[in-house]
Formats: C-alpha cells, sequence, structure tokens
C-alpha cells in the first residue's frame, strides 16, 4: 500500500513537471547539457585522464549551458513570425551562438588545458567550430521538436475535451426528453381530481409526481445509478400512471437480488414502460398487465419489460413504429455509454404483447 502511494505521489510529480513549461525547460536543458558532459568524458576517458581534462568539459558543458538561454526566448519570438524569417532567425542565431561557444571552447583548451601553447588563429580553429554547430543545431533541432510535440499534445487534449464535452451534451439532450404527453395527461388527471373533490389522491399524485420529477433532473444523465435506485424511481411514476388507469394496469416485479446494487443509466427504464402504457395499456378496455425483470447473466445484467398489448410491427428486432423518440433514445444512450457491449432488442410477446430486452455490462460501484 505505501509503495502504491509512493509510485502515485511520483507519478503526480512527473506529472506536474511537465504540465509546467517554464519547469520543464529547466530541466531538459540542465539534464541535456550534463549529458552532453558525461558522453564527451566517456568517449575521451581512454585516451585522457587527468582531472584538468574533466575540469575543461565542465567548462565547456557550462558555457553551453550558458550561450543557449538566449536562443530559447529568440526562437519564442521566431516561432511568431513568417516561415522565412523564422529560418533565417534559426539559422543565423544558431550560428552565431556556435561560434562564440567554439571561441570559448579552444580559449578553454589552448589557454588552460595546453597551458597558452596554441597554433596560429586558434581562436578560429575550424574543426571545433564545425563540432559546435553540429551540437547547437541538435538543441534547437530538439527545442523545436519538444514544442511541436507539445502543441500537437495539447491540440489532442483539446480535441479529446471537446469531443468529451459534445458526447455529454448529446447524453444530456437524449436523458432530458422528457414526454410532454406525461406531464400533460398527469396535470389532466390531477385537475380531474380536483374538480372531483378527491383532495387528497389529487395531493398524493401532485406529491409523486414532484418525487419522480426531482430524480429525474436532479441524476446526472453521464453518470448511473444503481438498479434498485432506478425501480424505486419507476415504481413512482407507475403509481401515478395507476391513479389514471386504477385497476386497468397491473404491474409484475421480478427483480433479483443481486441485480439491485448494479448500475445503469438514470432513468433508462422509464421510456420503455411509458411506450407500453401508451401503445398497449391505454388501448385495452379492460386494461393489461406489465412484467418488468431484471436478472444476471455471468458477467450482463439482463432487463425485459413485457406487456400483454395488442402489439405492433416489428423488423429486424426493432419497432417499425415512424416518429417514436423513447426507443431509439434509449439505444442511442446505450451505444454512447458501452459502445457495442450491449444489446437492445424488441420482439414479439407470448401470447401476444411487445417485449424489450436490455443487455448490458453487469457493474457495481466499488464501496
Amino acid at each position: 500500500m505505501l509503495m502504491n502511494f509512493k509510485n502515485g505521489t511520483l507519478v503526480l510529480k512527473w506529472q506536474r513537471l511537465f504540465e509546467n513549461n517554464e519547469r520543464l525547460f529547466w530541466v531538459l536543458h540542465t539534464v541535456g547539457w550534463a549529458g552532453f558532459a558525461v558522453v564527451y568524458y566517456i568517449g575521451s576517458f581512454l585516451h585522457e585522464v587527468r582531472p584538468i581534462f574533466l575540469f575543461i568539459i565542465i567548462l565547456n558543458s557550462y558555457a553551453g549551458w550558458i550561450l543557449t538561454i538566449p536562443l530559447r526566448y529568440i526562437f519564442r519570438w521566431a516561432r511568431k513570425q513568417t516561415v522565412g524569417r523564422l529560418l533565417f532567425t534559426v539559422l543565423v542565431s544558431t550560428y552565431l551562438v556556435a561560434l562564440v561557444w567554439a571561441v570559448v571552447k579552444n580559449v578553454n583548451y589552448w589557454e588552460i588545458y595546453k597551458h597558452g601553447f596554441r597554433p596560429e588563429a586558434w581562436y578560429m580553429y575550424f574543426s571545433n567550430t564545425i563540432d559546435s554547430m553540429i551540437m547547437i543545431g541538435c538543441w534547437a533541432g530538439l527545442y523545436f521538436g519538444i514544442k511541436n510535440f507539445e502543441m500537437l499534445q495539447r491540440e489532442k487534449q483539446n480535441a479529446l475535451k471537446a469531443s468529451t464535452m459534445a458526447h455529454q451534451a448529446h447524453l444530456k439532450m437524449l436523458r432530458y426528453q422528457l414526454n410532454p404527453h406525461f406531464l400533460f395527461n398527469t396535470l389532466n388527471a390531477i385537475s380531474t381530481l380536483i374538480l372531483m373533490k378527491e383532495n387528497d389522491t389529487a395531493e398524493a399524485m401532485v406529491s409523486r409526481l414532484s418525487d419522480f420529477l426531482r430524480y429525474s433532473l436532479d441524476n446526472d444523465p453521464i453518470k448511473k445509478v444503481p438498479l434498485g435506485q432506478e425501480i424505486k424511481a419507476l415504481r413512482l411514476y407507475l403509481e401515478i400512471e395507476k391513479v389514471r388507469f386504477g385497476e386497468r394496469l397491473e404491474v409484475t416485479w421480478d427483480i433479483e437480488d443481486d441485480c439491485e446494487d448494479a448500475m445503469v443509466p438514470s432513468m433508462i427504464l422509464q421510456p420503455i414502460v411509458e411506450n407500453a402504457i401508451k401503445h398497449a395499456i391505454s388501448k385495452l378496455q379492460e386494461g393489461g398487465r406489465l412484467s418488468i425483470v431484471a436478472s444476471r447473466f455471468g458477467n450482463d445484467l439482463l432487463l425485459d419489460v413485457a406487456d400483454n398489448g395488442p402489439g405492433a410491427d416489428i423488423s429486424d428486432g426493432q419497432l417499425s413504429r415512424v416518429g417514436g423518440v423513447g426507443l431509439p433514445n434509449i439505444k442511442e444512450r446505450l451505444h454512447a455509454l458501452y459502445n457495442r457491449n450491449f444489446a437492445f432488442t424488441v420482439e414479439h410477446n407470448q401470447p401476444q404483447g411487445v417485449r424489450v430486452s436490455l443487455r448490458m455490462p453487469y457493474d457495481v460501484k466499488d464501496v
């Protein structure tokens, strides 16, 4: 546990390092020049082991560390210019810094390491200038490479953020498409109860409607809720509908105990039940029956809503009804949340009616 905590802290520190461009530059800048000193010393160790040579390498690396700092600010300005001006500025500034660094290295080598012994034009020693240009050119290449990488990562993050926001907005749009017919019918029923002086029943219906709407609006459509909580809200909805239909609406429940804690999209069953009441129960003069079943099969949660209504036209496991919103809405939400790891089918119930079946991953919230 302590090891995991330390590892997590270390990862967090590294994330903070890479999120801070200022700190990241100084770390990479220093590590890069320190690495140059180490590699250069290892490459020269076979033929030069005196401590004075290590001192010269440290001086040269420190000089490179100092001289390349202005390049950062020059390149930062150049990146905002046109391509031609950018290339000109990078080439000229890189050459000038390499030239100055070559002179510094020659001073260190001939005046300190060789104790004043030097050839003619020692300060413009050609091979040293070429080596310096290559090194400073590598520094410039790494600078622009890292900057371009950061820019690409930032664009990817922005694109991912925009995609996530669009995804969430789409889910919310699907989730909040409340059927106005339900509200109209409920309010109309409450009005009728008031006119009939059945004030206690009307008050109970208003209370249930308030609780149901509070539940439907308070729950974030992006998150999931326990099935038990979803069933509780569905019972509220059906109690409201029972005031309208009375004995004409019969509901049977078969919810397995280990399904109560399964996480499901909020308000995933209500549109199915509403669809059954609208197109099945309301069409039967004697009323009808709804059956709501929740079971577990392996790693899947299975939900079924069946009615004994007059049935419907079904094609390829989906209703052929035109203009419906509820069931296509559910399918889109399931696809957005589970990608392809779900099933949503509509079939004929036996002996009559329609059965809607859902399959989704069985997931329980961590305690």
